[in-house]
């Protein structure tokens, strides 16, 4: 059973968490509805709405939730096997807002703000299942051991469909190609952005307004498919905030147009998957570590080493939905093999061109609708590993990697839970409560998989 001892005392920061919402509230007297949103195991958004008026209460009271919110699968349902449910009497723990997090909602109706939930106990100790600690936990141990602190980029790929109203059980098509004839790819193409200039120009708009560092929007390797850049942060967790804010951005926004954003790692088979790359640095002092002329270029190798070693039995932080291994196909821009490269997007591990104070690693391996918190985990966890153990990377792969005979990525999810799970490395780096809990949730998804008859089978065989 996964611990989640009672307690009650009241959060010890909670006087000052106030800050900040002081002046929100003289600003938006009127302000009628309140969204709070606590991200799950999965990276589903929970939650409740309140009235506008509850915004101090949240502040200075704190939100009950149970802890049990992190023991469901991707649908939403009760895994019994993590131990956070009715064995536990289904406690309530206390969450308390981010406040970097409170906005506006620009796409909303009536005028509504939003914030962010990370769970505790109620004598203020961190609830270690909640995903935000669990990279907070990371975060100290890069601290603790290196003495370093990460700078972090997300870049974010999605698919805009026009809204249906069936249900789903067909291949949904693209939402445009500006071609003649069938759907075909046109890559970078600002006639496709100009043709949803309504909804890019919303899009730019809201992310203004919501302070989220989003920069430049591409027209993706797909019709219909489309990017989004965030901006770096040299506080990885507000780096994950803002993936968990843009996801729900780009999916109002695109409600308002009658449009459905998905960022479904594999939504199609003929067409490229839903990535979500991430860019990362180490600074100590203010200084990246990759861009001292002495030492960067060997502390660079470190890093990426201890993620190509750490690769296997983290995918599961990567690629942690049943669809997501399906993305990973050979020529589909997703990698598949444990190799990295400069400037190569064929590899897992890509190092761009840039000056030296820029210098960096992209890990391309995570799917669009991962948990940014875990992915991000996962990251530290390998580069922390090679910074300490000191040991050089592989050559780089100059060309195709997906014609190169490198060790392969477990395009299987069963195969990829059984490495996480007997990984020592991985249980301390999510700690031993979550790694349980994640292990139990992704087990039940892929039974539940398991039983569900394909449309292609009955073709087959009926």
């Amino acid at each position: 059973m996964v611990d989640i001892r009672h307690h009650d005392l009241e959060h010890p920061a909670a006087p000052g968490w106030q800050l900040g919402f002081e002046s929100f509230l003289t600003d938006h007297p009127d302000l009628d509805t309140l969204e709070v949103i606590l991200p799950d195991t999965n990276g589903v958004l929970r939650g409740k709405w309140l009235p506008g008026t509850a915004l101090r209460k949240v502040f200075e009271q704190g939100v009950a939730f149970p802890f049990s919110l992190f023991g469901l699968d991707v649908w939403g349902r009760e895994v019994e096997s993590t131990g956070l449910h009715i064995e536990t009497g289904d406690r309530d723990g206390l969450c308390w807002p981010i406040p970097e997090t409170l906005k506006l909602v620009p796409w909303a109706e009536r005028k509504t703000a939003q914030v962010l939930l990370s769970m505790y106990h109620r004598d203020g100790a961190p609830f270690l299942i909640d995903p935000r600690h669990v990279l907070e936990r990371m975060i100290g141990r890069l601290s603790d051991d290196l003495g370093v602190t990460a700078t972090c980029a997300f870049e974010l790929e999605f698919y805009l469909f026009e809204e249906s109203e069936g249900d789903w059980t067909e291949q949904p098509k693209p939402l445009f190609s500006t071609h003649l004839g069938p759907a075909r790819q046109n890559m970078y193409a600002l006639s496709d952005l100009e043709a949803l200039l309504p909804v890019v120009d919303d899009l730019r708009k809201a992310c203004e307004a919501q302070g989220i560092p989003a920069d430049a929007a591409v027209s993706e390797a797909a019709p219909g498919q489309f990017e989004l850049n965030l901006h770096h942060r040299r506080n990885p967790l507000l780096a994950a905030d803002d993936v968990v804010m843009l996801r729900r951005l780009v999916a109002g926004v695109a409600r308002r147009h009658q449009l459905k954003a998905s960022f479904m790692a594999k939504p199609f088979v003929e067409w490229p998957g839903n990535g979500m790359h991430v860019h990362v640095s180490m600074e100590r002092a203010g200084q990246n570590l990759f861009a001292d002329p002495e030492t960067g270029s060997n502390k660079l190798g470190h890093a990426i080493n201890g993620l190509l070693e750490t690769m296997p039995e983290a995918l599961l932080l990567f690629t942690s939905t049943f669809n997501g291994f399906r993305r990973m196909q050979p020529g589909s821009y997703a990698p598949t093999s444990i190799c990295w490269g400069h400037d190569n997007r064929s590899v897992a591990l890509r190092v761009p061109a840039s000056s030296p104070e820029a210098a960096r690693i992209e890990h391309r391996i995570a799917g669009a609708d991962a948990n940014p918190y875990l992915v991000l985990t996962g990251i530290l966890a390998g580069m922390l590993e090679g910074l300490n153990a000191k040991v050089s990377p592989p050559p780089p792969v100059g060309g195709n990697a997906y014609e190169e005979k490198h060790k392969r990525l477990t395009p299987w999810m069963d195969e990829a839970i059984d490495a996480f799970e007997a990984s020592s490395r991985m249980k301390e780096a999510v700690g031993a409560d979550m790694h349980k809990v994640l292990t139990e949730i992704k087990k039940e998804e892929l039974n539940e998989f398991g039983r569900e008859i394909s449309t292609l089978e009955r073709q087959t065989y009926l």
